[in-house]
């Protein structure tokens, strides 16, 4: 699904990300952790080609995407849900939807019926405008508006910051559910550990822009380890 290959990328100084390699496949749910400054962030706008890399590669489904426009790499099938969420708040929930069927593939631009599936309280929303929902509803309203693009890799950045905990808990359920039905790959961008843990299939940990830790949920339990990567 996805292959990165020797990333390093920054901004106006030193590298943020240094010489980074990871693979994803369909159905896979990556988890990237660390402390502010560490790097996630900067990663996963590289992968949606909001940043230009300094070298490496990017791979998607046999596609080199690094150096092409965000648009096109949202066309072949990478959606972004931004920390913040980033929904417009003067239109309705509806016209919200809408605008995600933008990347959709050719003859596939209608919203997906599994949407109402996954995010019940939005069919009964569809007329309130986004600005008027509380947080937790609008996180909902963002990760429906990146998959009526029918994205093959749906990328997410700290889904529970600003969050009510119940919402939150539901996310943990949905996520896993979403990969596995909509057969897609995701990288969850997480600072809520607990979450990350409980979703993911494989997590990392940057620190300077370099991967320190990564395994599976159960290689996250060293107290040694998360303080030394993770602590404030």
């Amino acid at each position: 699904m996805l292959r990165v290959e020797g990333l390093t990328a920054g901004y106006d100084g030193p590298p943020i990300v240094r010489d980074l390699a990871l693979e994803l496949r369909s159905r896979d749910v990556l988890g990237i952790l660390g402390r502010n400054g560490s790097g996630k962030t900067t990663l996963i706008k590289l992968i949606v080609g909001l940043l230009p890399q300094i070298s490496g590669s990017i791979d998607l489904l046999g596609v080199e995407v690094a150096g092409l426009p965000c648009w096109r790499i949202a066309r072949l099938g990478v959606a972004y849900v931004p920390q913040g969420r980033g929904i417009f708040p003067r239109l309705t929930v509806l016209e919200n939807l809408q605008t995600g069927t933008r990347a959709a593939p050719k003859g596939q631009s209608t919203i997906p019926e599994e949407i109402f599936g996954y995010f019940p309280i939005l069919e009964k929303r569809l007329k309130q405008y986004g600005g008027t929902m509380s947080g937790g509803e609008q996180q909902m309203l963002a990760i429906a508006r990146a998959l009526c693009g029918r994205p093959k890799l749906l990328l997410m950045d700290e889904p529970s910051d600003g969050v009510q905990p119940n919402i939150v808990e539901m996310l943990g359920d949905l996520i896993p559910q979403i990969a596995r039905r909509s057969e897609l790959a995701v990288i969850l961008v997480e600072q809520n550990l607990d979450l990350a843990l409980a979703v993911c299939r494989r997590c990392m940990i940057l620190d300077k822009g370099v991967i320190v830790h990564e395994g599976a949920p159960q290689d996250f339990t060293d107290p040694a380890i998360l303080k030394r990567h993770l602590a404030v």
